[in-house]
C-alpha cells in the first residue's frame, strides 16, 4: 500500500495493519498518522519527519480482513497472500509449541 492508500483507508474507517495484526495504523486527535503496537501501546509515526517516507515497506501494510472473508479462506486482504506470520501459500505460521 502506498502512503496515500494507507491514509485513505484509515480515513475511510478501515483497519490497516503493518507487518502483522499486532500493529495498527490510526489517526490521532491532532491529525497525525501513527503505528501502534497493540500489546504494549508502543507507538511510532507512519512516516519519517519529512512526512513523505513510510516507516516500513509499502508491501508490509495491509487492510484487515472482514469477518466475511475470514469465513471464506480464498479471500486475502493482501494481494500476494503473504506477510509476516504467514507461510508460503498463505497458511498461518504458529510459534514453536503453539497450537496448530
Amino acid at each position: 500500500m502506498t502512503l496515500n492508500d494507507i491514509k485513505a483507508a484509515v480515513d475511510a474507517g478501515q483497519t490497516v495493519h503493518w507487518a502483522n495484526t499486532g500493529y495498527i495504523v490510526h489517526k490521532d486527535r491532532l491529525g497525525q498518522y501513527l503505528i501502534t503496537y497493540q500489546p504494549n501501546g508502543s507507538c511510532i509515526g507512519l512516516t519519517d519527519r519529512s512526512g513523505h517516507r513510510l516507516n516500513g515497506k509499502e508491501t508490509e501494510f495491509f487492510i484487515a480482513r472482514s469477518k466475511d472473508s475470514a469465513e471464506n479462506p480464498g479471500s486475502q486482504s493482501r494481494q500476494d497472500g503473504q506477510g509476516r506470520g504467514a507461510a508460503p501459500g498463505g497458511a498461518v505460521a504458529h510459534p514453536l509449541g503453539g497450537r496448530p
